[in-house]
């Protein structure tokens, strides 16, 4: 399913009061808000500041290139690659508290098929669990396993969350399709895994950024993946915010 709805037409160099307004309510109803019409002159780092704070990421990059890089092998998992990525939220293998907005935007699309954002509703995933299911989610903790680096050295140490967590500021849902431990005799976290991966496939969206266009998602609710491409040239960068 293509995205068709749910844009903010800037068109100007900023933000206006208006224009946050609209953002904070597609963020607030739909999970994630596509912002159009940018101007060339539009400061990436410092407008998307007016919605929250940027957080640095694993490397300390305030803003992170997410564009092939030759040296990541065929097959590993990572956004450095052409391969697809499967379903997942940002930093379920870091301590603390997730970014809550993640924003990508293009230096240079993709030409050709594939490379799509998509996005699917993870609190409406929830709904598909009873309630002692989610309270099950919240007290139980599970291993998360971290990524290999660049080089293909061994993955970060796992790291001990629960699938949900209570904030003051909103529910915190965790995701990885492939890097959240199943564990023997939990029947939970199987059905959870691997009825977030059927979920997604049914009801995701995919958008397809272009210059002068930001995707921002709130990355407390949503599960994104990443279509496969065929273009090394496809670059999008990346701003992980905290509110």
């Amino acid at each position: 399913m293509d995205c068709v709805d749910n844009t903010v037409s800037v068109k100007g160099s900023s933000l206006t009061t208006a224009d946050i307004a609209a953002i904070r309510r597609l963020l607030k109803r739909e999970g994630y808000a596509y912002l159009i019409d940018i101007s060339d002159e539009f400061r990436y780092v410092i407008e998307l500041t007016k919605l929250g704070k940027p957080i640095p990421h694993h490397e300390n990059e305030l803003v992170k290139d997410i564009k092939p890089d030759s040296r990541v092998e065929a097959g590993t998992y990572s956004a450095l690659t052409m391969q697809k990525l499967p379903p997942h939220t940002e930093w379920y293998e870091s301590p603390g508290v997730p970014p809550r907005y993640v924003a990508l935007w293009c230096i240079r699309a993709s030409h050709g098929e594939g490379g799509e954002t998509t996005l699917a509703d993870g609190y409406s995933f929830l709904r598909e669990f009873s309630a002692q299911d989610q309270e099950l989610m919240q007290e139980r903790q599970y291993e998360w396993h971290g990524l290999s680096n660049i080089s293909g050295g061994p993955p970060a140490a796992a790291i001990d969350h629960p699938i949900l967590e209570h904030h003051p500021d909103g529910l915190i849902m965790r995701y990885s399709s492939q890097r959240l431990q199943r564990v023997e005799g939990d029947n939970l976290v199987s059905r959870y895994i691997d009825g977030g991966v059927s979920f997604f496939e049914a009801e995701h969206v995919s958008i397809s950024i272009t210059r002068n266009s930001v995707l921002l998602w709130d990355n407390w609710r949503m599960l994104h993946a990443r279509n496969a491409f065929d273009d090394p040239e496809r670059h999008l960068r990346r701003v992980l915010l905290a509110i």
